[in-house]
């Protein structure tokens, strides 16, 4: 019994310091990332990452993919006060304490608007071309370089089966590669997300068809390192 306890309250600081990692950085949009919120306006034009990602599914993509995700959770919130209170972010760190009957719709949704959230920011125009700072030197060190990393994580995107995403996280203080299904976040496993990839179709198909991997190869061209490297900083490493 003592064991279990023990686990439980690390696991439960392991998310609350993930949590925490992602919201440092978003902080000074509070109103934007509210459960409540209305959808967030992009930090640039939809044809701003062309030619790897093309305008109108960055328009789709955000206009009503993203403002769906966040009015199904708002309607599977409208009658739970201490909810609307909560970020997305406390929310998908916190979905054991959601009502079961809404606990789907909750990770589901506030998953989908807390990932697009982040995804948006973790893309900029001429982003690739960035000094890689810290979480490039790290990642040498971890993977042994950067082209290795890229084809771990090009290979984790590939594999996920289905919708999902892949990820860069901070898991127990080390870097590492990991896909998750849907709209799922690391931060629920105690992990913190330094960078995210959407596979889901809707996020590539129409440039890209069936070919993912293409997609993926292209997308590190829009990678926006300052946003992640401020993820890095903030995560316990």
């Amino acid at each position: 019994m003592t064991t279990q306890k023990i686990d439980l309250s690390r696991r439960e600081m392991l998310v609350m310091s993930s949590a925490a990692a992602v919201a440092a950085v978003l902080t000074n949009q509070t109103a934007v990332y509210a459960a409540d919120a209305t959808l967030p306006a992009l930090p640039y034009a939809f044809d701003a990452l062309e030619p790897y990602i093309d305008a109108q599914t960055m328009e789709i993509h955000h206009d009503r993919h993203h403002k769906t995700y966040i009015d199904k959770l708002n309607a599977a919130i409208a009658d739970q006060p201490a909810l609307k209170a909560m970020t997305p972010t406390e929310l998908v760190a916190g979905l054991e304490k959601v009502p079961e009957s809404i606990r789907t719709a909750v990770r589901n949704h506030g998953g989908g608007h807390l990932n697009h959230s982040l995804f948006w920011q973790m893309m900029a125009p001429g982003g690739g071309k960035q000094n890689k700072g810290a979480i490039g030197k790290a990642i040498d060190e971890a993977f042994g370089s950067f082209d290795k990393f890229a084809t771990a994580f090009a290979t984790s995107a590939a594999g996920q089966f289905g919708s999902g995403w892949a990820w860069l996280v901070v898991d127990g203080g080390k870097l590492a590669v990991m896909s998750t299904p849907n709209q799922d976040n690391p931060i629920t496993q105690g992990k913190t997300p330094l960078l995210g990839v959407d596979v889901w179709e809707h996020a590539y198909y129409l440039k890209y068809q069936n070919k993912r991997p293409d997609y993926v190869t292209a997308w590190w061209n829009v990678v926006n390192w300052e946003f992640v490297n401020q993820l890095y900083k903030n995560a316990k490493v």
